[in-house]
């Protein structure tokens, strides 16, 4: 679970961060891609802004791969930490904001940032996997 969890986040994390960065005007305007903008219906468009965001979710993105390359249960563990910590007040402003969508995206919104929220606990919280000497092992986690 926990390499699946890493996976998705990193996908998450550098294509939204290469697309936000390197393309502001095109996220602003058609993020996610599959439905109508959800970052335009929310204020007049700011590259800064988007850039930032980008640049914060290619450094989510960085960290997450090399979470899936060290394979440690702490490196994971902040990983998650990471993304839990930027996921609740993101899922948190979008919860209170919904207004602004149409039902199916308020749907969608809900179902994608609670995942993702979900996502994180479950590399925070997830027991460290156990060495065939009955203690924890240090080195690497599935």
């Amino acid at each position: 679970m926990r390499l699946v969890s890493l996976t998705l986040f990193a996908l998450t994390g550098l294509v939204v961060g290469c697309w936000a960065t390197f393309l502001p005007e095109s996220f602003y305007s058609d993020f996610p891609g599959v439905r109508p903008g959800y970052v335009s219906v929310d204020g007049p468009y700011n590259q800064h802004l988007v850039r930032d965001v980008g640049a914060m979710f290619l450094a989510l993105g960085a960290l997450t791969v090399g979470a899936m390359i060290v394979r440690t249960t702490t490196v994971t563990r902040l990983t998650g930490l990471a993304w839990l910590v930027f996921s609740v007040p993101h899922a948190f402003y979008h919860f209170t904001h919904l207004h602004v969508f149409q039902p199916l995206d308020q749907a969608l919104n809900v179902v994608g940032l609670s995942a993702l929220v979900l996502l994180a606990l479950v590399l925070v919280v997830l027991p460290a996997k156990v060495s065939g000497a009955g203690g924890p092992a240090r080195s690497r986690v599935p």
